[in-house]
This record gives structure tokens, sequence and C-alpha cells, in this order.
């Protein structure tokens, strides 16, 4: 097996990738990946050089929650080929974009298809594996998109990837630089003191000196300087809630590191954002070109929100003031925390990335993550949610805008 990169040329005839997005609509309309899964085995045993069915196939087992398994079969696949075409929009394309890719689970990269779905842009996928810098071919695009997330995994890609679009003559959105200061801890230390944003205190701390701080009992010294209990701890790089918890006491840490993965936390002090009403609410919001937009806004009486947990789907009066949410953003939540945002977004200093934020009880913008990775898609179902459609559109637009502008 070959282990050099491929050009755009040696694509041609081999079948396209059918990419994260178009998978995690088929899971979204209730659809089983195990048909499909089987035939992309079958594609792979019956041409061993398929990558694009192994890199498919390790999606899928991705989403399927068996991330060995995916992870071994990316690999496969990598070592065949690194770059992937998507299908392919109208011949020819009205743009042509290459996405600096990192080898690891979708949560490792910007899902860059989700934003140029049902577009005129034609989207290669070019993973960089650690240690194998080779240059990425990059003479037959308009653009170039650096898609890798920032993570202590992804810290050396990103790396090579600053080195090998120094100089690029195709524009480069997304520099590798900035993305690698999106770490939670390195957000606090650039926002926490900008006017109208709140960052909780955030430090990184190892295992040890949590079990050192467990052992202290009530006269331990504080986990975040200049803050006491309830803390906010999780492992560092998780997502999507894994091991993210709560703790009301030093007391909590033993049973919490008793069952917490990794040897690295990030912890900061509890911050109740709840509503007059009693209720959380977290917003997702997407700044493209220092614009924002919204993407969703989740509803629940529990802190910890994730649009799938927050029971959206059962509860027509939480949907509507989500829509009222779309409908009122950009006279209402974007213009109260015009200042915030536009702080927010020349500190960060990207061409596309995410927030996931709150307000406090005195209307400040209240950060959870900044992220260049987070999920953006329209794949909720119409008739729940008539509304999302022609919001996501105006995300899909603009980020066909920074493309056709960069």
């Amino acid at each position: 097996m070959s282990s050099d990169p491929d050009t755009p040329r040696r694509t041609v005839g081999r079948t396209p990738l059918m990419g994260l997005a178009t998978l995690m609509e088929r899971v979204f309309a209730g659809a089983g990946l195990g048909p499909l899964a089987q035939r992309l085995i079958d594609r792979a045993s019956a041409d061993p050089e398929d990558a694009e069915a192994l890199l498919d196939l390790s999606s899928a087992l991705y989403l399927a929650n068996n991330p060995d398994l995916a992870r071994a079969t990316q690999e496969q696949a990598l070592a065949i080929r690194r770059l992937y075409s998507l299908a392919r929009p109208a011949d020819p394309p009205g743009l042509r974009v290459l996405a600096i890719m990192a080898p690891g689970e979708p949560s490792a990269n910007t899902p860059v298809d989700f934003l140029v779905e049902n577009s005129d842009v034609a989207l290669d996928l070019y993973y960089l594996v650690p240690g194998r810098p080779e240059a990425p071919p990059v003479d037959d695009y308009d653009r170039i998109f650096v898609a890798v997330g920032e993570s202590d995994r992804n810290a050396p890609i990103l790396r090579e990837a600053e080195a090998l679009l120094a100089g690029c003559a195709c524009p480069v959105l997304n520099a590798p630089a900035h993305i690698a200061r999106l770490s939670r801890d390195h957000v606090f230390a650039a926002l926490h003191s900008a006017p109208g944003i709140v960052v909780p205190a955030t430090a990184r701390v190892g295992r040890h000196a949590l079990e050192g701080i467990a052992a202290q009992g009530p006269a331990a010294h504080p986990v975040v300087e200049g803050a006491g209990f309830p803390i906010v701890v999780r492992p560092v790089g998780s997502h999507a809630g894994r091991g993210l918890a709560k703790l009301d006491a030093p007391s909590a840490l033993p049973e919490y590191l008793r069952t917490a993965p990794g040897d690295e936390f990030y912890a900061m002090p509890f911050v109740d954002y709840r509503g007059a009403d009693g209720l959380f609410r977290k917003y997702r919001v997407v700044l493209i070109g220092g614009r924002p937009y919204a993407c969703h806004m989740a509803i629940s009486d529990h802190w910890m929100i994730h649009y799938l947990n927050a029971g959206m789907g059962e509860s027509a009066a939480k949907r509507a003031e989500e829509a009222r949410f779309f409908a009122r953003f950009e006279e209402d939540f974007a213009r109260r925390h015009h200042d915030a945002l536009r702080t927010l977004g020349e500190g960060v200093a990207l061409d596309y990335f995410g927030i996931d934020c709150g307000e406090t009880a005195t209307g400040e913008l209240l950060i959870f993550e900044v992220d260049s990775a987070l999920i953006v898609h329209a794949l909720d179902p119409v008739d729940l949610y008539p509304y999302k459609p022609p919001q996501m559109r105006k995300v899909f637009d603009a980020f066909r805008a920074l493309l056709g502008a960069g």
C-alpha cells in the first residue's frame, strides 16, 4: 500500500466519499447503518485499495459508538490514500475547496461537508498524519480551509499544517496558529477581562493534584484559584458531556475520579445561569467572517444541556421559543451582545468558529466553549422544526460567501 499523498487527478474514476453529512442524514432519518456498513465492507473486500469505502466505514463505526474499530479502519484507509473527493456538484463547480483534516473521530475536525452540502462547492478532504508531513496538494484549488480542531492530539498536526501552508499562494481560511489557541484555559486567559463577556476561571489540573485536594478535605486549597465549590470538571479533550460533572464539595472528587477517564482535567467554578423561570438556556452561535449567526437554542431544567437531551422534540413550547430566537436574533440577541461578540471575533481571529454560550442573570454573554469544530447541521425533521431550514440556509450561504471572498 502506498503512503504517498494523492494529487487531485489521481482521484478521477474512484467512487466519491459519502462523507459524514450523508451518513448522519441516514441516522437522523431513522435508517440503520448496518446494511450500509455491510455494503462498505463488501466493497473493501472486493478491492483492498478502496480507501473511500474504508473511510466511510470508519465514520459509520464512529457513529455506531465503536471507536476502536473505527480508528483502526480509518488508519487502514489513510495508509492507502490521504486525499478524498466528495460527490461533485454541477460540473464545473463554482469553487474548488481543499479541507485540511486530522485523523480521529468526527469531532476532531470542522464538519465542512455539512456547511457546503447542496452548494456549488467541490470539496476535497486531505488528511495530515502526525509524523508524515507531506505537503498537501494545493495547486488545483481556489481555497484552503483548515478544518483541524483544537485538542492535545491535534496540536502537532496544527503545527505541521502551519509549516506546510506557510507561503501558500492559495488563500487559507482558519489559520492553524489561531485554532491552536482555542483550548479552554487559553480562551479564559484571553477573554476573561473583556467587557460583557463572562468566561469562568479555567484551570488545567492533573489527576494527582485532584486526588491530593480530595485527601485534604474541606481544608484543601481551591481547585481553581480564587474560586471554591461547586465546580464543573471534565477530562481534557472530552466532548458532548462525556466525563462532565458538577461537584459540590471536595468529598465528591474520589467518586468522580474513580470513573472519569484521563489524567488531565479542566476545572472551573459553576455559574448558575438559570433564567427567571428556573430554566437553563444554551445557545449555539457561529461567527462567519466576524458576523454572528444562530444555529440552535436548547432549553432544559438541568444545567448540563445538549440539544438531543433537552427535550426539544417533545415540547412545542420550547420549539416555539427557539423559533422566536431565530426570528429575532439579529435585533435581539446579536444586538444585546454586539460589543461582546465583536470582541470575541477579534480575539479569536478565525474566519469561521462557533460558541456554545448562555446568559448570566445580569445579562452578560456566558461562554461555555469556543471551537472551530462544533457541528452545525440542518438534519432535524422539518415537520417538527419548520423554522430551521431557512435559518440554516442563512448559515450555509454565509459560509459559501466566506469561501468566495477568502
